[in-house]
Order: C-alpha cells, then structure tokens, then sequence
C-alpha cells in the first residue's frame, strides 16, 4: 500500500466517521440538548425577573456545561470530516511530492494519527475536564487534542517541502497520473453532481444573506432587549413572549445555516471522491449506483434540513435517512479501496522512477 491509497483510505475513513459520528448526535443529543439550554435559559430569565442573582449564576453555569457538551461534539464531527477532505487531498497530491516513498508513507501515517487524535481528544473535553492535569486551565484531553493538531500541521508541511522540491527540479517533466486521467461514467456522475451541490449551496447562501441575514441579527437584538426589559420590570409574560420568538428565531437560522453548510459539504464530498472512482474495486454498475445513493443523500439531507421547522420530526427523520444513505455509499466505496490491488500504485512509482 503506497502513501496514496493510505491517505485515502484513512481520508474516506474520516470522513465516515464523522458523519457517523454527527448522525448519532443528531439524532440522540442536538435536540434534546437544545430543550435542556431553553429551559435552563427560562430559568435565568425568570430568577432575573425575581432577583434571585444566584439562580440567574447557576442556571447559566448549567446553560454553559449544555453549550460545552454540544460544542465539544459539533467539533469532533467538523474536525474528523475537515481532516478527512485535507488528507483526500494530499493524497491527490502524492505524484507531485518529491520525496521518497518511506519518507511520505511516515508523514501519511503522522498525519492520519493526528487527525484521529484530535478529534478523540476534543470529544473527551466535556468528560475529563481539568482531572489530574498539570495546568489550571488546560486538561489533558485538550492537551492531547494540541499534540494531535501537531502531528498533521508536521505532516502536512513535510508535504508542502516535498511539493516546493518538485516545483523546484530543473527536470520537472509533465507527469501523467492514471488516477486524474479517468473518465469512468461513476466519476462523472459524482463530478456533476458534486459541482451541482456546490451551486445550490452556494445559491441558497446568497439568498439567506441576501433576505433573511440582517433580518435575522436585528431581530435578535430586539429581543434580547425585550427580555432585559421584562425581567426588569418582573413582567414575565414578556419575558416567556420574548424567548419563545428567540428559540424560534434560533431554530430558524440554525436550519438554513446547516442546510447551506452542508450542501456545500456533500458536493465537495463528491467532487473528491470523483477522483479515485479507479481505487473503488467494484463493479462498474455498482459504483454507478453508489455515486447515485451518495448523491440522492447528499441532496435529501441539507433540503429536509430546511423544512424542519414546518414539518417537525418527519423532515428531521428524513433528513437522518439521507445522511444514513451518505454513509452507507461512503461504506460501500471504502471497502472498495480496501479491496483494490495496487495497479495504478504501481504506475505512479514506475513513473517516478524514470522522472
């Protein structure tokens, strides 16, 4: 296995996990936490109102931890899914490093090590806080969280340095990679459904800037002052109004921003899978239809996303059924990988060989 296939197989292996990973917070934390943060946040407004300062404290010490719970899981998601793509693209880069095989396979290794180790780190954040550590302010979760985030900013200028070499080789002929060349139907379809995906990401974005961002930040400085001003005139019918908009206002924004966010995602997901189509050892029908299920998920997600607040459960359920189908597609190409035999490896060395 070159440093290649390694990178992609750990990249997809990222990636898979962490939606994995978000899936299962989605379903069994994100909700349930936001219900936990409202009620905490009702009662602050409500011992406000009363002039109880040490139930306002201790109900936003409680607000912090359900903050920190969330945060520290929505990271572990992002970085696992971010260093996934990252190391997709070092992969695609690997013909262009000029350094020797061991020498990239150490930095590939270095890199998926601390790309694994970040994210297990940042999750462990909420549950092992500062226990035994040997700072007042840094635990040892968030410690090894930093030597993770190490390790691949080593890696990857080791592979920056390599591509400055190559850049800088007087002989530097073109070089053909097997792996870009392809123009398999697979390919193909994931190429234009991902660039499609991209587009509505991008659109949608534009159009919430456009219309409902300004709206949006006006509105919620009213009512955070509406607030204020019923528990300062302990009038707490006004305080109750005002935070029942400013959770609906909250729900409205975190839905389009998400939906925004992850169509951009997918479609990027896609573009970087097109790629290595030639890795995945399966049937040319079956990767035709795993690029479809990866596609028809990455389109059901971010739009059920969007109809959450009026249709409830059944679109947020549907939105979970097409992050299943993600990983499933994701699943079945990376065993794909797995199974490949190591021919276009081959070439690529062949070829670096005689450069």
């Amino acid at each position: 296995m070159g440093a290649r296939r390694l990178l992609a197989l750990g990249g997809v292996g990222l990636i898979l996990v962490g939606m994995l990973v978000g899936d299962i917070f989605a379903v069994f934390v994100l909700h349930q936490n936001a219900a936990r943060v409202g009620a905490s946040l009702t009662v602050a407004a409500h011992a406000a109102a009363a002039g109880d300062s040490k139930a306002v404290l201790a109900s936003f010490q409680e607000t912090g931890g359900f903050l920190e719970n969330r945060g520290t899981k929505v990271d572990t998601h992002v970085h696992m899914i971010a260093f996934g793509y990252l190391a997709l693209m070092l992969a695609i880069l690997q013909p262009w490093i000029a350094l020797g095989e061991n020498a990239k396979k150490k930095l590939a290794w270095t890199f998926l090590l601390g790309a694994g180790l970040l994210p297990v780190g940042v999750f462990l954040i909420h549950y092992v806080g500062l226990a035994y550590s040997p700072s007042e302010s840094i635990g040892w979760a968030s410690i090894a969280a930093d030597f993770g985030g190490l390790l691949v900013i080593v890696a990857t200028l080791g592979y920056l340095l390599g591509l400055g070499k190559w850049v800088q080789q007087k002989e530097n002929l073109q070089l053909r990679d097997s792996l870009l060349e392809d123009r398999s139907l697979a390919g193909r379809t994931l190429l234009a459904g991902g660039l499609a995906l991209l587009l509505l990401g991008f659109v949608h974005g534009a159009y919430y800037a456009a219309v409902d961002l300004y709206k949006h930040e006006a509105l919620d400085f009213s009512l955070l002052s509406q607030m204020s001003v019923g528990a300062a005139a302990n009038d707490v019918g006004m305080v109750d109004t005002a935070l029942g908009q400013y959770a609906q206002l909250g729900g409205d924004k975190a839905v389009k921003i998400a939906a925004h966010a992850h169509a951009i995602e997918f479609g990027l997901l896609a573009i970087l899978l097109a790629f290595f189509q030639p890795y995945v050892r399966l049937r040319e029908s079956w990767k035709r239809r795993w690029a479809w299920v990866l596609l028809f998920g990455s389109l059901l997600l971010p739009v059920c996303v969007l109809l959450e607040l009026n249709l409830g459960l059944l679109a947020g359920g549907m939105a979970d059924v097409g992050g299943l189908l993600v990983i499933i597609a994701l699943l079945a190409m990376w065993i794909g990988i797995v199974r490949y035999t190591g021919g276009i490896d081959g070439k690529v060395r062949t070829a670096e060989g005689v450069r």
